[in-house]
């Protein structure tokens, strides 16, 4: 009997040391999802990244209002126009200190002045041309908006900036460069 019961016993630990060397099963490792959703919901890429062949893109938004679809229209559209001019802002500086560069005329501080000059101009640039092109409505009634205006007009309307810009800065530096100039035969030749 003191047989048996060893042997049940030792039948047990070698059992238990069998199931304790198993290994435990992995957990599952989630997908990462990288799909464009809006309020948990699948929804247009354009939404999270505004893009459109040949046109700088934005989106605008407006919440669901018991103003009616046309206010709501309005409202995404006036939203989408100021991400556009945020988005234009930021990348018409990269370009206008490129072109600016290029031209290869002038001391640095004209090239400065140039892109500030250039900067303020195009900041009021209205972006006539510019439409909404697509629309979303999102499970909560918020409307969707992905408004565009063709690149060809905003880089035209840049490059006359420039130009006009770069002729006046040039003239500032002119006079600058006249009134140093004078100042410093006033020092040489003193009339008093």
């Amino acid at each position: 009997m003191i047989k048996t019961i060893s042997s049940i016993a030792l039948a047990g630990l070698i059992a238990a040391g069998i199931s304790g060397c198993g290994a435990a099963p992995e957990p599952k490792k989630e997908e990462a999802d990288f799909r464009c959703k809006q309020e948990n919901t699948l929804a247009p890429t354009w939404t999270c990244v505004p893009m459109a062949e040949g046109a700088y893109a934005g989106v605008g938004v407006a919440a669901k209002s018991a103003a009616g679809m046309g206010h709501m229209r309005r409202v995404a559209t006036a939203n989408g126009r100021s991400d556009l001019a945020q988005q234009i802002k930021s990348q018409v500086k990269d370009k206008v200190e490129t072109f600016t560069r290029a031209t290869g005329a002038g001391d640095q501080e004209t090239v400065d002045q140039v892109t500030t000059a250039v900067s303020k101009q195009v900041a009021k640039i209205d972006l006539q041309g510019s439409k909404a092109i697509d629309a979303w409505t999102a499970p909560s009634g918020a409307l969707y908006l992905l408004v565009t205006v063709p690149e060809a007009t905003v880089n035209s309307e840049v490059k006359a900036a420039v130009k006009t810009s770069f002729k006046n800065d040039q003239a500032l530096w002119q006079q600058f460069q006249s009134k140093n100039a004078l100042e410093g035969l006033e020092k040489e030749f003193p009339t008093e």
